[in-house]
């Protein structure tokens, strides 16, 4: 699977762990835009009055899947939007939202901020309360408020497959050696986008980012808000930097954190994730006191053993070559979890798979009932929306040895990645890199990390020259992790909240020490 789509703050805690209104407790009234049919749209679309003044019917929030629901502080509304913004008085989608109303007063309070913390194709909705402590301070001045974006979890999300057939594609080799581990990888590959179809074809065509931002906007009208706050993580900064292409003037105070680099197709993406997590592996090699270069060997020498022979994880399943790769990577989005790698290291080369199949299980939304969320599904339906490039197998045999000169490691998972993840997708790709370009927008805030394994640093740099001169403002943190706000950084969190809290941009360059 994609290594992208790990949530920045989930998978580096590693223990991340549905809304539904249910009456009316004052929650918001029609927007001061949404007096009538809102501004023209990119295009020159504008959206009906019944969509732009709707009032949400803010109310509890139903417990998920798993039986949980967020406590006291958390209230859900669902928002009305268009399925095609092409026919804006046709089908509509309901948008699941959660918030946690601000906790200063009236004349303390900017408005809502909206979050959206990665994937494509993670949920708000669980993410934002479990991480709510990491925004008190931000709190105090606004409305905290995430969302499952179209096709995700509570907003009529995908499904491609069934619990049982997700956990039988995991013994595909994602790193075909052979003609016949290559048919069985690319028919796997087709059949999951069939599956899509079959459930949802109708969505399929509508799930792009563009959309989602175009969603973005319609939150902000009703919620009352003239410009949009928003802070963005990993996929989300690819969100956020669309939303201020498509509405430049719209933007208030966006942060994009754990940036991805906007100029990069998919193979680009590949290339900068194996650089990124290779780049990681040899810091937390560095860490245990091991040269870099021999524990890249001994760590690519078991998965090569792995590939030859599964061990024994839980009970009758295995961990293989690409279980392994996944849980090794999981643990690589935050330097608190190094340990973790290491004893699951340890525990592989003694003939127990187990940890690094559980850590394998955490990336892919496996409980230890044997379910599945279905993060993987929205996530390669939205990527396989957006993105035009189709990449094949014969290109990716072609580039075998670039990758793995880039990442022993991961080189080849991420290669093979590019050839499988979209192949046969029943809906074709919208764009080759997203347009982000937003002249005459308010400064965007910009936070790239040094040390990130899956948005590597040299995307914020591409997307803070890409947003415009006068826009892009770029803070540089030199640290370890996916993303860098609530890291321990006190710089990083200083800037970011002055220009949250304040409108106090730093800098443009400005570095953070780790």
């Amino acid at each position: 699977m994609r290594l992208l789509r790990a949530l920045a703050a989930g998978a580096a805690a590693l223990l991340i762990a549905g809304c539904g209104g249910s009456g009316d407790d004052g929650g918001d009234g029609p927007s001061p835009d949404a007096k009538g049919p809102s501004e023209p749209a990119p295009g020159g679309q504008s959206l009906p009055a019944s969509l732009t003044g709707q009032k949400l019917d803010w109310g509890r929030c139903a417990a998920d899947e798993s039986g949980r629901a967020p406590g006291g502080d958390w209230e859900c509304a669902r928002l009305r939007v268009p399925r095609d913004y092409a026919e804006s008085e046709g089908a509509q989608l309901r948008i699941a939202l959660i918030r946690a109303r601000s906790t200063g007063g009236a004349k303390e309070r900017i408005g809502s901020l909206l979050f959206n913390f990665g994937g494509p194709g993670g949920s708000g909705l669980k993410t934002l309360p479990a991480l709510a402590g990491e925004y008190e301070r931000l709190r105090g001045r606004y409305d905290l408020v995430s969302f499952d974006p179209r096709g995700v979890a509570a907003s009529e999300g995908v499904r491609c497959r069934d619990d049982r057939a997700l956990q039988a594609a995991e013994s595909v080799d994602a790193t075909p050696d052979t003609a016949a581990e290559e048919r069985a990888f690319l028919r796997d590959a087709a059949d999951f986008g069939k599956g899509c179809a079959r459930e949802d074809a109708a969505l399929l065509p509508h799930l792009s980012t563009a959309e989602t931002a175009r969603d973005l906007d319609l939150m902000r009208q009703v919620l009352g808000d003239r410009e949009l706050s928003y802070f963005g993580i990993s996929y989300g900064t690819e969100l956020g930097g669309t939303y201020a292409h498509l509405f430049p003037k719209r933007v208030g105070r966006l942060v994009l954190d754990a940036v991805v680099d906007p100029t990069a197709d998919s193979v680009g993406h590949a290339r900068n994730q194996a650089r990124g997590f290779q780049r990681a592996l040899e810091d937390y090699l560095r860490s245990t006191g091991e040269d870099p270069k021999k524990g890249t060997a001994r760590i690519a020498g078991l998965l090569t053993r792995l590939d030859q022979k599964p061990l024994r994880g839980d009970g009758d399943r295995k961990l293989n070559q690409t279980l392994a790769t996944t849980g090794i990577a999981v643990t690589l989005y935050s330097k608190s979890n190094w340990p973790v790698l290491t004893e699951a290291l340890q525990a592989a080369e003694d003939g127990d798979g187990g940890p690094l199949l559980r850590l394998a299980d955490n990336y892919n939304g496996r409980d230890e009932s044997g379910r599945y969320d279905t993060q993987s599904h929205s996530q390669r339906a939205i990527s396989c929306r957006d993105a035009k490039d189709r990449p094949t197998a014969a290109e990716a045999k072609r580039r075998g040895a670039e990758f793995r000169r880039l990442s022993p490691v991961f080189g080849d998972f991420l290669n093979w990645d590019t050839a499988g993840w979209c192949h046969q997708w029943p809906v074709p790709g919208t764009r080759a890199t997203p347009e982000v370009a937003a002249p005459g927008a308010a400064p965007v805030l910009v936070v790239g990390n040094t040390g990130d394994p899956a948005t590597p640093y040299e995307g914020a740099r591409k997307m803070a020259d890409e947003l415009g001169k006068g826009v892009g403002v770029l803070l540089t943190w030199k640290g370890q992790g996916h993303g860098a706000y609530g890291s321990g950084s006190s710089c990083v969190d200083g800037a970011v909240d002055g220009y949250l809290l304040r409108g106090e941009a730093p800098k443009d360059g400005k570095v953070c020490a780790g």
